[in-house]
């Protein structure tokens, strides 16, 4: 087997392994606001391990977040460790003009108007947009966080990954639930 195929295989079993263990550590059914908030949390700091920015490298990685609560919490706790080697930091932002620094956006219970004013002044800067409701995937986020029954899923919307400049990993596209 070649030496750059043995990584891939082995980061994918890292990978899978992780998600399993994030699914196996949580109740199914009647979780509580800050479990809920602490796996879409985990969810998106593994978004974030999966995907590549374009050039330059990095300073500084840039987790930011409109609105507030459990999420930005959870979010806010997750984010302090490193990211691809360089130091994380997060944010709170109220308006679009904030968010050209960052490299991650979490638009939580933000409605279509709201996400058609985000994505009309983002353009296509390489931010990796997440959003957690019908109307964010339909709208242009990057990765839609989606709440059932035996657990918490998500939809992948490639193209606007790539328009963005923005490469996911093989492994995370296996496994959402749908891929755009």
């Amino acid at each position: 087997m070649r030496p750059g195929l043995a990584m891939t295989v082995r980061a994918g079993r890292l990978f899978a392994y992780a998600w399993l263990t994030l699914f196996a550590s949580l109740p199914s059914a009647g979780w509580s606001n800050p479990q809920e908030a602490q796996l879409k949390a985990a969810f998106i700091y593994r978004f974030a391990q999966f995907t590549e920015w374009p050039p330059p490298p990095l300073q500084e990685f840039h987790y930011c977040m409109v609105g507030e609560g459990p999420l930005a919490s959870a979010l806010q706790a997750i984010s302090s460790k490193s990211q691809a080697g360089v130091p994380a930091v997060f944010r709170l932002i109220k308006s679009p003009s904030q968010a050209e620094a960052c490299q991650l956006l979490v638009l939580a219970a933000v409605d279509r108007l709201d996400w058609q004013r985000w994505m009309r002044a983002l353009k296509d800067e390489p931010v990796l947009l997440v959003g957690d409701s019908p109307d964010a995937f339909r709208a242009g986020a990057v990765f839609t966080l989606v709440l059932e029954t035996n657990g918490l899923a998500f939809r992948v919307n490639n193209t606007e990954a790539r328009r963005r400049g923005l490469v996911l990993s093989s492994q995370v596209l296996k496994l959402a639930r749908e891929v755009r």
